[in-house]
């Protein structure tokens, strides 16, 4: 199963390192048609990169999830230790994540030769800021899963 891991890693370094390059980016480029020329070139090719990433950080992880026997502990309220809580909390993220990608996926596809109206721009921006934080806190809690273990 250690391959697994090593490819969870891998995925989890390019889903990250992706956001935080393109939340770098948004942040440097000041000027609106640059930005809009950018994102128009590189934002499909990152978009199907990061959704590519995704689906194998879902697999992996779910991967894991079974081979380590860890789904009924899941689900079962009453079993509680700090890897499962940290787990458990790590997955509540990761679902959250999920839907932001879904929100700002679904508004870039179909604004990508378009302006975007100002709902538009805010669920964009508001859900590409959360996918920001949240990865740090997912990240945070593997590395508490990682150090327990």
């Amino acid at each position: 199963m250690g391959f697994v891991l090593h490819f969870h890693l891998i995925a989890a370094i390019s889903w990250i390192g992706g956001s935080v390059f393109l939340f770098v980016l948004g942040v440097t480029l000041r000027d609106k048609q640059d930005q809009q020329e950018v994102y128009r070139r590189i934002g499909p090719i990152y978009g199907y990169f990061e959704l590519s990433a995704l689906l194998i950080l879902l697999g992996t992880g779910s991967a894991m999830i079974i081979d380590n026997g860890l789904v009924n502990i899941l689900f079962d309220g009453g079993v509680h230790s700090e890897v499962v809580d940290a787990l458990r909390i790590k997955l509540i993220i990761v679902a959250v994540v999920i839907v932001l990608t879904l929100i700002h996926t679904i508004i870039s596809f179909q604004t990508l030769y378009t302006e975007k109206s100002l709902r538009q721009k805010l669920l964009s921006r508001g859900s590409s800021l959360g996918i920001f934080i949240l990865n740090f806190l997912v990240l945070h809690y593997a590395m508490t899963i990682r150090d327990i273990l």
